[in-house]
């Protein structure tokens, strides 16, 4: 691994040739140039970068600027981000199924795994194309001229006011339109309230969650102190002089399960009594099958908890479309660290979602793919129970993907055969984090959404013939 720091202006600027021009402002330009810079192999793999704060004083430019820019290069994987170890240049794997002599094409196509069971995302060919091509018509035709003007930063009124309706009557939310901001998704929300500084940490998180979420703020300087997990939950006693804490209530990620209300109450308590905060990531809280539904946790007290959410898992990722439903006091905050203009959520799309809310479409659309979902549970659960038994299946109550549980030591060789059988699929040690204590199960987490149906049957079938026998 290269070991070098790249922090001299007169490095960054003649050596490597990165010029902080262009388009878009000081931002664009850097997180253009170190991409150029990783992209054209001046930055080899393993390169560690400086501080933010170094490299911001070294090119004269503000220090949210350049964490703002090494956060959003972690995000698309051209960095990664620990405590402990800095900010580096990431080391870029070859993709699945790449044949070993590249054709002569001057840019050769790159085949993807041929079963894609990762989690995280919906069917993308079940997206409601007819019904949000009404949507947006619609709103096109009613939008007043200033809609193609600079944006509000809070978003348009018409979707907070939609979404105050939808969320108080599909997620027990308390909110009011003052109190929402739009933003692009949970990653937009906490790049807002940690690198914007609206808050700091320590964080307390679940001891098993995004790794992309972790490097993101600790892109941000904030610790994240994680907390053990058991068949409840959380272990929210053991929450102490943190600030604040990330919790996933209604579906824990990646293992299932609610939160334990007994734990839901004891958070809140916590909250109240230490002046602390919950930040509140409700991901997926509208596919349920077994259960009744889960409300969310903001429901419990609104003004310490922050309720975060998006259509990255009901509709598609590519809308780039969330909100947060805020404590009033810090609505001020986020927007001053928002900006004065609209510049992440596109407008015309804000009013075509607040359109497809109104109209019940959302509503349509959801209980759609919520029975398309349980069907296909049903099915991965059915076809392990015929040709693995020994696997144990959880946290399929709720949710879009499946924990399978495996007998201890084989993590690691399911998921090299998941390779070599072109099966894409994450194992649970994955989302560990790094710091946590106790017993660390192998697993695989099986996205059972994101497969187009007709390839849904043999992408289990693949599943099948990777897992370790009993």
């Amino acid at each position: 691994m290269v070991d070098s720091w790249v922090n001299s202006a007169e490095r960054i600027g003649a050596d490597l040739h990165l010029e902080l021009s262009g388009r878009g402002g000081r931002r664009a330009a850097l997180i253009r140039a170190l991409r150029d810079a990783v992209r054209g192999g001046r930055l080899p793999p393993g390169t560690r970068l400086p501080p933010y704060r170094s490299l911001a004083a070294d090119l004269g430019i503000a220090r949210n600027t350049v964490a703002d820019a090494y956060a959003e290069l972690v995000a698309e994987g051209w960095l990664t981000a620990r405590q402990g170890s800095g900010t580096r240049v990431a080391e870029r794997a070859e993709p699945l199924d790449v044949p070993a002599r590249r054709s002569r094409e001057t840019h050769p196509r790159v085949r993807g795994p041929r079963h894609d069971l990762r989690q995280g995302t919906p069917d993308a060919s079940a997206f409601p194309r007819t019904a949000w091509s009404a949507s947006y018509r619609r709103a096109l035709a009613q939008a007043p001229n200033e809609v193609f003007g600079p944006g509000d930063p809070a978003g348009r009124i018409e979707l907070r006011e939609a979404l105050t309706e939808y969320l108080a009557r599909a997620r027990g939310v308390r909110a009011e339109p003052s109190r929402i901001v739009v933003c692009s998704g949970f990653a937009h929300a906490l790049r807002l309230l940690f690198h914007g500084r609206v808050l700091r940490g320590p964080l307390a998180v679940e001891s098993y969650g995004l790794g992309f979420h972790r490097e993101l703020l600790s892109a941000g300087s904030v610790r994240t102190v994680p907390l053990p997990l058991d068949e409840d939950g959380a272990r929210v006693d053991g929450l102490g002089r943190e600030r604040a804490v990330l919790l996933t209530p209604a579906h824990q990620f990646p293992t299932g399960g609610p939160l334990h209300p007994v734990r839901r109450s004891a958070v809140v308590d916590w909250a109240r009594a230490r002046g602390g905060l919950i930040l509140e990531d409700d991901y997926d809280g509208e596919f349920r099958y077994d259960r009744k539904p889960v409300g969310a946790l903001q429901g419990l007290d609104p003004e310490r908890v922050v309720h975060i959410g998006s259509v990255s898992k009901s509709l598609s990722p590519a809308l780039r479309l969330g909100w947060m439903v805020l404590p009033e006091r810090y609505v001020g905050a986020v927007l001053e660290a928002k900006g004065e203009r609209e510049a992440w959520a596109s407008v015309p799309e804000q009013l075509a979602l607040a359109d497809f809310v109104v109209s019940g479409a959302y509503d349509r659309h959801v209980r759609r793919m919520r029975q398309r979902y349980r069907a296909r549970r049903d099915r991965l659960v059915a076809a392990l129970a015929a040709h693995a038994p020994h696997v144990e299946v959880t946290g399929i109550a709720a949710g879009l993907h499946a924990v399978l549980r495996l007998p201890p030591g084989t993590e690691r060789s399911a998921v090299k055969a998941a390779v070599w059988r072109g099966v894409a699929l994450d194992g649970l040690s994955e989302f560990r984090h790094p710091e946590a204590v106790g017993d660390a199960p192998d697993g695989l987490v099986v996205g059972y959404a994101t497969p187009p149906e007709h390839a849904y049957g043999a992408a289990v079938e693949a599943l099948c013939g990777v897992l370790p026998p009993g």
